[in-house]
């Protein structure tokens, strides 16, 4: 269970590895149900942040509408970047963990609490990122055979499993880099507001995570992707909704999945 968070250590004072817990593979379910609590807990603020999802994938779509190959990039370059996205539902979920007041206001700057690291690792993310859309559109260019359509019939396309040399290729090389992402970031973002934790040890605890839970990490990765899809089929409108929760139980998987600092010491 979920235990009563800290309060932010000083950046000079010695901290240890974090250590990592053994948790259900249905685990990912009641992270989701604790998010879900949390969202309805403090709508107003949870709810910018989905809106702020939901304009992003709106404004892409609309200006890459002919370009598809940027679309499809950018798109699911959400994936790749929604931890560092979603650390003001981070901070919501932990202010409302230790029963303070909810506001939107304070969630808007967490990042100043540890911006060094926090800094680094959205570098990390953005040179990931990068080279993702740079595979996605030499993909393009090397399997994609049928005629250039607009983003409807490129989606109509997809939907009837048609080019699948190009579909197997680019999905292949798209969850090589979904999971070198979700493979540092599990935990980071957390742990770097929680405990000023530094970005290097912060992705090494998410990857001892993942390897230590095998089971419940690829119960969540599912989740979080079906979850996106579901906001992407519904024209970006879901991710009002659903990325939020996603965000919410991030930090109840880190609750569980990250030891507190009085069991390590």
């Amino acid at each position: 269970m979920s235990q009563p968070n800290e309060a932010p250590l000083a950046k000079d004072e010695g901290l240890p590895f974090p250590g990592i817990r053994d948790v259900p593979a249905t685990s990912p379910l009641r992270w989701l149900a604790r998010g879900f609590s949390d969202l309805r807990s403090c709508p107003i603020p949870s709810l910018f942040y989905g809106f702020c999802f939901a304009g992003m994938g709106l404004l892409i779509t609309f200006v890459f509408e002919h370009a598809y190959e940027y679309t499809s990039a950018l798109t699911s370059g959400f994936l790749l970047l929604g931890p560092f996205l979603a650390m003001g539902l981070y901070e919501i979920s932990r202010r409302h963990e230790l029963g303070e007041h909810c506001s939107l206001t304070p969630t808007l700057t967490v990042w100043r609490r540890n911006a060094g690291n926090i800094g680094l690792f959205a570098v990390v993310l953005g040179i990931v990122f990068l080279i993702w859309a740079r595979a996605s559109l030499v993909v393009f260019a090397l399997f994609y055979t049928n005629e250039m359509p607009n983003l409807s019939g490129f989606l109509e396309q997809l939907l009837k499993m048609e080019n699948f040399e190009f579909l197997a290729v680019y999905f292949g090389v798209g969850l090589l880099f979904a999971g070198l992402v979700f493979a540092v970031s599990v935990v980071s973002i957390p742990l770097m507001l929680d405990r000023n934790q530094d970005a290097i040890t912060s992705m090494l605890a998410s990857i001892a995570a993942l390897a230590r839970n095998p089971g419940a990490m690829l119960v969540w990765a599912a989740v979080i992707v079906g979850v996106t899809l579901i906001g992407f089929l519904t024209f970006h409108l879901g991710l009002v909704v659903l990325m939020p929760i996603i965000g919410h139980a991030t930090w109840h998987a880190y609750r569980d999945l990250v030891e507190p600092l009085a069991e390590i010491r």
